[in-house]
């Protein structure tokens, strides 16, 4: 049984609304409604919200200092073995314990390589115990 010609146009504008859906840059979140806090996975977040792209930007979201938590801040780490050892003495820091707070602090992801965060704040703590930590690899977009 063959489409008829409405159905062959309304799947070939599916199929491009769908491609074009893929190119669009993403504004993700950090930890979506969790934020960028002590104790929450953010490995797992970003195996659950992968693939990134190159152009997207990552959002961190998070408090500022206060008697419960001593605050949290974005460090870009330099390679893998500083991201697994929490080793910050090459670390860039991206934003203040301050920059997060409201609309959040945001990373756009703009070359097709690793890119390695961390809190720093308590001499690494957030990193190393709090898991504070997430690597993403953007993907190049084909179809620009």
């Amino acid at each position: 049984m063959a489409l008829s010609s409405n159905a062959q146009v309304f799947i070939l504008l599916l199929a491009a609304a769908s491609l074009l859906a893929v190119t669009e840059a993403r504004t993700v979140v950090v930890g979506g409604s969790e934020g960028w806090r002590f104790g929450y996975n953010y490995t797992d977040w970003a195996l659950q919200n992968s693939p990134f792209y190159i152009n997207d930007q990552l959002v961190f979201k998070y408090d500022p200092p206060s008697e419960a938590n001593s605050g949290y801040s974005v460090y870009q780490l330099p390679n893998l073995w500083s991201y697994i050892t929490c080793d910050f003495s090459n670390a860039k820091l991206l934003a203040s314990q301050m920059q997060g707070v409201g609309d959040g602090f945001k990373v756009e992801l703009t070359r097709w390589s690793p890119y390695y965060f961390a809190s720093g704040e308590k001499d690494g703590k957030n990193c190393k115990d709090g898991l504070m930590k997430l690597f993403a690899i953007p993907l190049p977009r084909w179809n620009k």
